[in-house]
């Protein structure tokens, strides 16, 4: 590298764009949610992203961090500083994927959920739920991978986390919102359903594009290190994308709710094996992903009548699971991929990370409503998020003119 660019400042760096690409992300999310919700919750998805971003920074910051990886920063600002502040940026680019829980949860109850309580949640989670299965995913606590390797040849691989971030969020919402229930008046007695269109498919059309180009940061950065950086893995990004977006079209029919969803479900599926799969792999994976994601939606709307406002458990929940799996059969040498992994430590781990998610759901959710209550009342919910917990809409209807 030259003496201009001692390696360690260079691996801080690129960490550093890394957790800038993710952060970015999380602007993607609150403007895919507020693309999808009615008009009168618009202002509620904006402000719930970023707080619950802020409420995790401190959370991570203080404890979840520690309990993922052992260590902590109540030293000196001249030690945290070491070595081009790499292990602070490590903390930034971690931290971004342990606030997407919350971001990811946030779509699926929204506009019945109260802000406080949300919060709590939030708190929970990125202190404690998530971070302890991160430890063991990827820093071998409590031996579970040692035993994984033990049975099955080879450790469970989750390169950029489609288990532990995504199917982790997507299957702690699942609970969340069968505790929540249904918005109001969404299920009728008699079987009729009141559909809720989207309320700006080109917000929700930017919020997918925002995380689409965010998402290469995600994947990518997650070698940690500038040495490790494989462009198979953003080729392989690229590749389960476009399979996701054109599975998406055909399967959803031209609804372009689908289409900027496809996207987003074959990004998550290709997470854990990105930088093991061919990117013909990679292709047929997203594309599974995104035929998964509309059948699971309709599913889930429609005929369980479950209310996931932007199906975030089709979404990350199903599509995670998929790609976990789907690291362990096209990470394979004869399906072209680059080997190591094994598919019965793949579908273990798995479903050990789904397990832990929805206990970590049932719990804190089913805490939560029993203590304080999870739901905007009736009539809160009828007024919308905005004016009952922000008090001003989106688009005010009218001036003041004094």
């Amino acid at each position: 590298m030259g003496t201009f660019a001692p390696k360690q400042g260079v691996d801080a760096l690129f960490i550093l764009l890394g957790a800038i690409m993710v952060l970015a992300m999380h602007a993607g999310f609150a403007f895919l949610e507020l693309g999808t919700v009615r008009r009168k919750n618009q202002v509620n998805a904006l402000v719930k992203i970023l707080v619950d971003f802020s409420v995790s920074t401190v959370v991570y910051f203080l404890v979840g961090y520690g309990v993922a990886y052992g260590t902590h920063f109540f030293v000196h600002a001249d030690a945290l500083a070491a070595a081009n502040g790499y292990e602070l940026v490590r903390f930034f680019f971690l931290l971004t994927f342990a606030a997407a829980i919350p971001a990811i949860i946030s779509g699926g109850i929204a506009e019945r959920s109260r802000f406080w309580p949300q919060l709590m949640a939030t708190a929970v989670l990125v202190g404690f739920c998530y971070p302890f299965f991160e430890g063991v995913a990827w820093n071998q606590h409590l031996g579970l991978q040692a035993w994984l390797r033990e049975v099955t040849g080879a450790e469970f691989h989750d390169f950029a986390g489609s288990i532990v971030v995504h199917a982790f969020g997507g299957w702690v919402a699942l609970p969340a919102v069968l505790l929540l229930g249904a918005r109001h008046n969404r299920y009728r007695k008699d079987g009729a359903m009141s559909a809720h269109p989207p309320s700006s498919i080109p917000f929700l059309a930017l919020g997918s594009w925002i995380l689409i180009v965010g998402w290469f940061g995600f994947n990518v950065m997650s070698a940690q290190m500038i040495d490790r950086m494989s462009g198979l893995v953003a080729v392989n990004s690229l590749m389960a994308m476009v399979g996701g977006t054109l599975a998406a079209l055909v399967v959803g029919r031209n609804d372009p709710g689908f289409v900027h969803n496809g996207p987003l479900a074959g990004l998550v599926a290709v997470c854990a094996g990105s930088d093991l799969m061919h990117p013909l792999g990679a292709l047929v994976v997203g594309g599974v992903a995104g035929a998964l994601f509309v059948k699971a939606f309709t599913l889930t709307q429609n005929r369980l009548r479950i209310d996931d406002v932007l199906g975030v458990w089709p979404l990350h929940g199903l599509c995670g699971l998929w790609g976990g799996i789907a690291a362990g059969i096209f990470g394979q040498r004869m399906l072209g991929g680059i080997g190591g992994v094994s598919f019965g430590a793949q579908l273990i781990g798995s479903l050990m990370g789904v397990a832990w998610a929805v206990c970590s759901g049932l719990v804190v959710y089913g805490v939560l409503k029993k203590t304080v209550g999870i739901r905007l009342g009736q009539e809160e919910e009828f007024d919308g998020a905005d004016l009952s917990i922000h008090r001003i809409s989106s688009t005010p209807d009218r001036e003041t003119s004094w």
